[in-house]
């Protein structure tokens, strides 16, 4: 279901589409993101080493999505997906999933992971109705290696 009178296009994230994708993220409610990880440095050296697998979706010259995407050559990860609230419910979420399984599938890479919080219900809808299975086997752990990679609270 497409955006009403609004075309959407999905490509490969640039360098350049960096500020807009920070204030996509910084204003989306309960988003996370790390001081040090999603430095504009750190975003770069993540698009060049996977160059044209992440992705964002535009309407009108404005990034209203985003996928970072990339792989260690033996499986893929998602990370920071999302939608600008208004543009929602519109299709545009999985354009950008299949954009990267495309792009993932293309560099031979079988499986992708990603990590949804679980207060997310809309996220975990989403990736749900998408067939992506939900793993009740695993836990995840996170061991920060620089203090100053703190969370920044965002809305």
């Amino acid at each position: 279901m497409p955006v009403p009178n609004k075309i959407i296009t999905v490509r490969a994230m640039t360098e350049e589409d960096y500020d807009q994708v920070r204030h996509l993220w910084v204003n989306i409610k309960g988003f996370r993101i790390r001081s040090l990880d999603d430095s504009r440095e750190a975003i770069v050296k993540f698009i060049r080493r996977n160059k044209g697998i992440s992705c964002v979706a535009v309407v009108e010259d404005k990034i209203v999505g985003s996928i970072l995407c990339g792989h260690d050559g033996r499986q893929g990860s998602f990370y920071h997906v999302c939608v600008a609230e208004g543009f929602r419910m519109h299709g545009i979420g999985g354009q950008m999933a299949q954009y990267c399984e495309d792009a993932l599938e293309a560099e031979g890479i079988n499986k992708i992971s990603l990590i949804a919080f679980k207060k997310n219900p809309l996220g975990n809808a989403f990736w749900s109705k998408l067939g992506w299975l939900y793993r009740e086997d695993v836990n995840c752990y996170d061991y920060i290696l620089n203090d100053c990679n703190t969370v920044k609270p965002v809305l």
